[in-house]
């Protein structure tokens, strides 16, 4: 069978590409384990550094918004697409016309693709907690309306009523996540609005000062990377009847404020670390961050088996070991 990553370059693509080959099966629409013959992952750029290598793996360079790339990537034996590839909140609301190209137009040329392999192949796609928005309720339920605030939300609400009607139809066999913020990612800041979350963390672990663009008693709901990585193959795994016929479910996280996360990061690592932290809140940023939901009570996705950390001192002894070899700048 063969397996496809699109945006898979990414921090999280490549930790899914690396966790897909260490298992080496899964399970297709029609319930049968099958394994894992090809691994095509597929991003803009090259992954930095590089994946291991693997005869069964293909890196491969591309605008997944162009045709031939789909034609290139997915085929015959196409039995499970992870859809990762996406333009990020902060800069889907600053260039409307891109956001829309590949967050929805381009999702939406990736199921008409998948619709025309007639295999009906399992989609896993990467939504957010970015669909919730305006005048929520105090904590968010399985049953709260979709009512997004920025472009980013929008296209990926959309884009989940998609997966789900190409589900009904019997076109894929699709299932949507709603991600919380991934902390900590490692790496360089990008242009997410959610990147002073993982930036605020990440820069004094590894010897950097930092500058928070929020103020210390924002919230933010957030996943770890290893549990991210989990939820996508638990994901592919469940069965459609699992599913029934709503196809959408936010994962579990642990709601937490910013001073939360200084204090763990004390916790972890002593006062040192977090004296490089200052803040100067960034209205621009905040504007974005302050219409996100940050308190869930995800039932169903704890019924569906999808598991949150523990605590933010898990997530920061995570990062370390996973990412700085064990050891962070004293």
């Amino acid at each position: 069978m063969q397996v496809v990553i699109t945006g898979g370059c990414g921090f999280i693509g490549k930790k899914l590409a690396v966790k897909l080959l260490e298992k080496g099966s899964l399970t297709d629409s029609s319930g049968v384990s099958r394994p894992i013959d090809k691994l095509i992952v597929h991003d803009i750029i090259q992954p930095e550094p590089a994946l291991p290598g693997d005869s069964r793996l293909e890196v491969r360079v591309g605008d997944f918004t162009d045709p031939k790339e789909l034609d290139a990537i997915l085929g015959a034996d196409t039995g499970v697409v992870f859809h990762l590839a996406a333009v990020v909140s902060g800069g889907a609301e600053a260039d409307f016309d891109l956001g829309m190209r590949v967050n929805l137009t381009g999702s939406e040329q990736l199921l008409a693709r998948l619709r025309e392999l007639g295999t009906v192949p399992k989609l896993v796609f990467a939504s957010s907690v970015a669909v919730y928005g305006g005048e929520m309720p105090g904590v968010i339920q399985d049953d709260t309306h979709l009512t997004p605030q920025t472009s980013y939300g929008s296209q990926k609400a959309a884009t989940e009523l998609l997966v789900n009607d190409y589900s009904r139809k019997g076109f894929i066999d699709g299932r949507s996540l709603r991600l919380p913020t991934i902390v900590i990612r490692p790496g360089k800041p990008n242009k997410a609005a959610s990147s002073f979350a993982s930036s605020i963390l990440r820069e004094p672990l590894q010897g950097s000062p930092y500058v928070c663009p929020v103020k210390p008693d924002t919230g933010v709901w957030v996943l770890s990377p290893r549990r991210v990585v989990e939820a996508f193959i638990h994901a592919a795994e469940l069965s459609a009847d699992a599913w029934g016929m709503h196809r959408a479910v936010a994962l579990p996280g642990i709601t937490v404020s910013v001073q939360d996360m200084v204090d763990a990061l004390g916790t972890v690592t002593g006062s040192a670390v977090v004296e490089r932290i200052r803040f100067e809140p960034d209205p621009a940023i905040e504007k974005i961050v302050y219409g996100w939901a940050t308190r869930f009570n995800p039932e169903r996705g704890r019924r569906l088996g999808f598991q949150a950390d523990n605590d933010m001192g898990e997530i920061i002894r995570a990062f370390i070991d996973d990412e700085l070899g064990g050891d962070y700048a004293r």
